[in-house]
């Protein structure tokens, strides 16, 4: 239940806090919890130091999983308010993000009593007299706690400060008490299990003891509230991760080679106290209480801003009025409704009447978090082994497979925690998706297999249809003009490549005939079918094959351009072989115009070897002359990159100018379009007055494929321009001639 400190979840007026301040102060306190006063010892003195210090590293191994996914999906897009929320739901769509995010407001909105009960809990234990008036304390810090946050969030954040300060004294002085009386013997008494005859087990000890390293989700639910958000966000998360596991280990050596095991079991928070140096118990006391009030203070901060930024994104039409701040920037509105259903659980806590209930909602919002972190890894992990062409994150130290190992985890934890609790936070995120998603899928029977794809391929189709267009979303719909497609293969090739695992490539043929002599034109649509689906079978592409019978080809070219698509999948780029015959020259510049008639990007391919050298000798050069037509050129020699066969090439921009003076300026641009771009590559600006046909041929002669921007001539001009390409490229390494509709942004 420990992820409750969420920060600042909206889209706030300013930026205020940086990497310590707004990621790392929550998320090391909710890291240092309640756990470590009044669980660990207990871990300790039944696991022993070596399954404690086993449980620790799977526990770590989890959230740090989790927290490369967090810090991949976080550096790949301009993150706004809602933290998780807006991750998740700019990911996997609204309907998950919808689910997370009232799951997340649920959960942290529980939280805010039951830390309040922990907090309470462990003033009557530390002192009995205030026993008596638990209940009233109870509402009294509840309305302390809103007092704070209402005040405003920055203020809540010094007070987390000095929460912080008292927290660190508190652990110094029990971690050096436990230094001071540690004993050799002690610690290899302390060095193995107890498990027999307790009922214990090392999967046990681990539930009880996992909620301690959770809380991961505190620094990027401050998305909203962060000056830099994708510099902060990994940053401060995996500096909490690592300064928590330091804390933690040097707890579970020095505590068990201090404290003997049964006084470790039978009360973990004592043991701590008869640790404190020069009995400042008083000092362990109070960083149990600053652990308890912090989470409760950060969940009063991050509930009311996830709500808010939810209900800004009108996913549902009850929570809309919450989507009102304050003049401030402060959400008002549903801070006040997180403070009344807090006093409402308190209310139902008052008299023992949630005993064990609470005790398993309590389990429930721990599940709640887990989820999340589970949904998040799969974000992740579906942005990654999607091959989503905008998934450039600037973070590079992830992979799919982790990003699947972590959710593995996530869900294996919260199985292994509670099963009930899991089942019914399961059961609980179910219906809110429902809910949400408000759709019913019905499987069309026939062959199971190919009734339900067609099922879910038909409602897709329909759902893609009514989303607008993005540059973020943005993916090759190929259509190749591939004739015989045995004479083009490099041509067939390349846009396999574009294309394969990330777009859709269908190879197009064209053949005459007369479509009124409609069994001539089957029989030859027929047998030309044939041939193209075989060849596509024999070189393993993964594209669709096309053929049209047309009387003339100019009149079928502007057909098939028009008319291939299966709702809104409409092809967005045209291939064609380069032709150099002159007498084509009209006919060929025709062609370029009706495709871009109708928004296709333009890909002339020129050259028939195809790479000889291993991939990692390989290299991409792109000139680039203009966003217009290089921001598409960048893209799709980053799609090319991505395939196996071209696994470890290098990727080169190229820039040419005149005066050297603009070198500087040049090289300036060129690496704020790499960075901004979040891709890898090398860049070099070439300075010179020669021709540009001679720099292009002493930089690139020995490349892999040159990419070149070209605008499409006027009719009368076909010939001339023909000729001036073909000397251009004619001495280069396969090439391939780009002219974009602008519709891909490389900076999405």
């Amino acid at each position: 239940m420990s992820d409750s400190r969420v920060g600042n979840a909206l889209e706030s007026p300013r930026r205020r806090f940086g990497t310590f301040g707004g990621v790392f102060t929550p998320s090391i306190l909710t890291i240092l919890g309640v756990i470590m006063y009044m669980r660990a010892g207990f871990v300790v003195g039944q696991g022993g130091i070596r399954d404690a210090l086993l449980i620790l590293l799977i526990a770590k191994s989890i959230t740090f999983l989790t927290s490369l996914s967090i810090s991949a999906v976080a550096t790949n897009t301009e993150i706004k308010g809602g933290g998780a929320y807006f991750l998740i739901s700019r990911s996997l769509g609204p309907e998950f993000g919808g689910t997370i995010g009232l799951a997340l407001y649920l959960a942290q909105t529980l939280s805010v009593p039951f830390y309040i009960l922990g907090f309470t809990e462990a003033l009557a234990t530390t002192f009995p007299t205030f026993g008596e008036h638990f209940v009233h304390i109870g509402f009294a810090t509840a309305i302390v706690l809103f007092g704070v946050v209402i005040i405003g969030s920055e203020w809540a954040i010094k007070v987390q400060y000095v929460i912080m300060g008292v927290l660190l004294l508190s652990i110094a002085t029990f971690l050096s008490g436990a230094y001071q009386n540690f004993s050799v013997a002690t610690f290899r008494d302390n060095w193995s299990n107890a498990y027999a005859g307790t009922g214990f087990s090392f999967w046990a000890i681990f539930a009880i003891y996992f909620p301690a390293v959770t809380g991961i989700m505190a620094g990027v639910n401050m998305s909203g509230d962060l000056k830099n958000p994708s510099h902060s966000i990994p940053r401060g998360t995996l500096a909490a991760i690592g300064v928590g596991a330091i804390v933690y280990t040097a707890q579970i050596v020095l505590c068990g080679g201090s404290t003997e095991r049964a006084r470790l079991i039978a009360n973990p928070y004592g043991a701590l106290m008869d640790n404190a140096i020069r009995g400042m118990w008083l000092l362990v006391a109070l960083g149990v209480f600053c652990a308890t009030l912090s989470s409760a203070l950060g969940s009063f901060l991050g509930a009311p801003r996830i709500l808010q930024s939810l209900a800004q994104d009108k996913l549902l039409a009850p929570f809309r009025p919450f989507a009102k701040l304050s003049p401030s920037g402060e959400p008002r509105r549903a801070l006040i409704l997180t403070f009344l259903l807090t006093l409402v659980v308190l209310y139902w806590a008052r008299g023992g009447s949630g005993g064990g209930a609470l005790n398993v909602v309590a389990a429930l919002v721990s599940m709640l978090f887990l989820w999340t972190y589970g949904i998040t890894n799969i974000a992740a992990f579906v942005e990654s082994f999607g091959g989503n062409p905008s998934f450039r994150p600037r973070f590079k130290l992830f992979h799919w497979s982790l990003a699947l190992l972590g959710a593995a985890g996530c869900i294996f934890a919260a199985f292994l925690i509670d099963v009930v609790a899991a089942l019914l936070a399961v059961l609980v995120i179910i219906a809110i998706f429902i809910y949400v998603k408000k759709f019913v899928l019905t499987v069309s029977f026939g062959d199971a297999r190919r009734g339900f794809y067609y099922s879910r391929t038909r409602s897709n189709l329909f759902r893609l249809a009514h989303m607008p267009i993005h540059p973020k979303n943005w993916r090759p719909t190929i259509l190749v003009l591939s004739g015989n497609p045995h004479s083009r293969l490099t041509l067939v090739k390349y846009a396999n490549w574009l294309g394969s695992g990330r777009g859709i490539v269908t190879l197009a043929g064209m053949i005459k005939g007369d479509p009124l002599n409609l069994e001539s034109a089957i029989d030859k649509r027929t047998e030309a079918l044939g041939v193209l689906s075989h060849f596509i079978t024999q070189n393993r592409l993964q594209a669709f094959p096309e053929v049209v019978v047309t009387p003339d080809l100019n009149l079928g070219l502007s057909q098939l351009v028009q008319c291939n698509s299966v709702g809104p999948l409409k092809p967005n780029l045209a291939m064609f072989g380069w032709s150099q015959n002159p007498d084509r020259a009209a006919a060929f510049v025709n062609n370029l115009r009706i495709a871009r008639a109708v928004d296709m990007s333009l890909i002339l391919v020129n050259g028939s070897q195809l790479p000889t050298v291993r991939p990692r000798k390989r290299r991409i050069d792109i000139w680039w002359r203009g966003k217009q037509n290089g921001s598409l050129m960048v893209i799709l020699a980053h799609l090319v990159s991505l395939n196996s066969d071209w696994s470890g090439c290098t990727i080169r921009i190229l820039r040419r100018v005149e005066d050297p003076r603009l070198e500087n300026t040049g090289n300036e641009e060129l690496a704020h379009l790499i960075e901004a771009a979040r891709m890898t590559a090398e860049i070099e600006v070439v300075c010179s007055k020669a021709p540009f046909s001679t720099v292009l041929r002493e930089n690139s002669v020995d490349s892999t494929v040159v990419f070149l921007g070209f605008r499409i001539p006027e009719e009368h001009q076909a010939v001339r321009w023909q000729h001036f390409c073909t000397e251009l490229i004619s001495d280069l390494p396969t090439t391939l001639l780009v002219n974009s509709t602008g519709e891909a942004d490389l900076l999405s």
